[in-house]
């Protein structure tokens, strides 16, 4: 028997006008083939500028998957000097992620928020980021290696909470490329797990009727484990009960042979 499907938003990643080439928009493959698995409907978000635009598309989706990017948010949105090792990324995608996180938290949206759509959903909760974690962790793991794409370290999940229930028993290991990580969590979250350094690897929300679960590894990544689709088919549960935006129903017999 057919399931229904539930609608689900993913932001992507852009490039501004260069000389040698036009604005570019793209989505890493991971993310919808994760959603799609799990049993969603993946619908890419572009970056567009108008706030009804937004709006529009924030109408008809049931959750939000917040990707992750290769650069970092602007400190300066947060009254900070900026570190030498940030790379800000282009303002469009910032201004454009800004709005559907703060849209989705407003609403209760079921939010998946990776890498750094994790520390977005963070700060727009009122929470504070660590710019660079070799220099404000002290001893801490590697986190970041130029070198080596497959860098990984083992997860200590707090037991209770919602990544521990996904998860279940077992050491975890995940994949680590970030050098910016959460400093002090929204009072709106608690911690679902961390590096074994104290570094802060997930938060969920403590509220029972909002599933938001942020994520500093990478669960798409073709680097992740088996395990990891957990966490999408989590997020996609909760989308589906959430029953906001549309669902998705299994095509007629009638409209398959007229199709």
């Amino acid at each position: 028997m057919s399931t229904v499907r539930p609608m689900v938003g993913i932001t992507g990643d852009f490039r501004p006008e260069r000389y040698n080439g036009a604005a570019l928009s793209w989505f890493n493959t991971g993310y919808y083939d994760c959603v799609s698995a799990a049993g969603g409907l993946p619908y890419l978000m572009a970056p567009v500028q108008q706030d009804d635009d937004i709006l529009r598309m924030m109408d008809i989706v049931g959750g939000v998957v917040l990707s992750g990017c290769t650069l970092d948010l602007d400190p300066t949105r947060q009254k900070q000097h900026q570190h030498p090792s940030v790379r800000v990324m282009p303002r469009r995608r910032e201004d454009f992620d800004r709005r559907v996180a703060e849209l989705a938290i407003q609403r209760k949206l079921p939010i998946l928020a990776i890498g750094s759509g994790m520390q977005l959903v963070n700060v727009l909760c009122g929470g504070s980021l660590y710019q660079h974690i070799p220099e404000d962790v002290p001893r801490a793991l590697h986190h970041r290696d130029p070198v080596e794409q497959n860098l990984r370290h083992v997860l200590e999940i707090v037991p209770g909470t919602r990544l521990d229930a996904i998860y279940g028993p077992g050491e975890v290991r995940v994949n680590s490329a970030h050098h910016m990580a959460v400093n002090n969590l929204s009072h709106r979250f608690r911690v679902s797990a961390t590096c074994p350094d104290g570094v802060i690897e997930a938060y969920e929300s403590i509220e029972e009727d909002w599933f938001c679960l942020g994520v500093q590894w990478h669960p798409e990544s073709s680097t992740a484990s088996a395990l990891d689709l957990q966490i999408f088919e989590a997020f996609i549960d909760a989308a589906a009960r959430e029953g906001s935006g549309p669902v998705i129903l299994p095509m007629t017999e009638g409209l398959r042979k007229a199709g």
